[in-house]
């Protein structure tokens, strides 16, 4: 249901307002909307004639929020960006078949983009616009249609797609091995060890899972498993490391396993959408596909 006209303002209102309130001048939003002084003055004063709430302090040539005006500006702020999303994608895609998916900057880049051009040529309508997120977000606050996520597949207010199970390797570089010459799970803590920051106890449980000393584990930190499978690679360290996203490192010898024992790890790999987005298009569409890609990975 929409709201009453009234409470919907002129978008060159919102405009006006949130560029003064973003900016703290009303110079300097005239300037960002090619506009005179007198003319986003004007636009502001309307908009809280229609509001009939004042939303900016006036001391002499100076403008402050108020603090209605502050709550007010944040969440026109976030409704413009998603008109001007919602704009773009348009324009990109006019018959409406865009997918705005969230993806792990790793997944995506070693195990979903090389999938990718198959997708595509498969649903050559479809514009898929990626995003990189390393942690969950709320799917009421930004615009997305759909994540992939590593975790447990409880995400509120979402529904979800097992895509696949982890397991991570000791992993490093040839030179590295040749140097501690690791017999036994203990002998890892002989050399520096990589860690990645979204699961700071990963040797941890990996150590204790092979009878080993896990107390005081302590290293590199890194934010992505690209970047860590790098510095493994240059030896700076042992890297626990999902084994199916750096099959071309092992398998071209950039990358030795330490020791063959691997880990499963209690999380996988999630396709999640809001309930709301279940039956777009676009989203059917790709949760089908990879429905099929991930049974030829896991050879079923």
């Amino acid at each position: 249901m929409l709201a009453p006209r009234r409470f919907l303002p002129p978008t060159a209102h919102l405009q006006a307002f949130e560029a003064a309130a973003r900016t703290g001048s009303i110079t300097a939003a005239a300037r960002e909307l090619a506009l005179t002084q007198s003319a986003v003055s004007r636009q502001i004063k309307a908009l809280e004639d229609q509001l009939e709430v004042e939303l900016f302090y006036r001391e002499r040539q100076t403008i402050r929020l108020t603090p209605g005006g502050e709550a007010y500006a944040r969440e026109i702020r976030d409704a413009l960006k998603k008109i001007s999303t919602a704009s773009l994608n348009l324009r990109a895609n006019p018959f409406g078949g865009s997918l705005n998916l969230a993806v792990l900057p790793t997944f995506g880049a070693r195990w979903l983009a090389p999938r990718l051009p198959g997708f595509l040529s498969q649903n050559p309508g479809t514009t898929l616009n990626l995003i990189t997120r390393l942690t969950a977000f709320d799917f009421r606050q930004e615009a997305m249609d759909a994540a992939i996520h590593h975790g447990t597949g409880d995400w509120p207010g979402a529904e979800t797609l097992l895509l696949r199970e982890e397991y991570v390797v000791p992993a490093c570089s040839p030179a590295l091995l040749e140097r501690y010459r690791f017999e036994t799970p203990a002998d890892i803590r002989k050399a520096p060890l990589l860690h990645i920051t979204t699961r700071p106890d990963a040797w941890e449980r990996w150590l204790r899972q092979n009878d080993a000393p896990a107390e005081h584990v302590q290293g590199m930190l890194f934010d992505q498993f690209a970047t860590m499978a790098q510095m493994a690679r240059a030896g700076l360290g042992v890297a626990l490391l999902p084994d199916f996203l750096i099959e071309e490192e092992l398998r071209t010898g950039q990358l030795v396993r330490a020791l063959d024992l691997p880990m499963k790890n209690a999380e996988a790999y999630y396709l999640v959408w809001p309930e709301d987005r279940a039956d777009h298009p676009p989203l059917v569409a790709f949760r089908d596909w990879l429905v099929t890609e991930t049974i030829a990975d896991n050879g079923q």
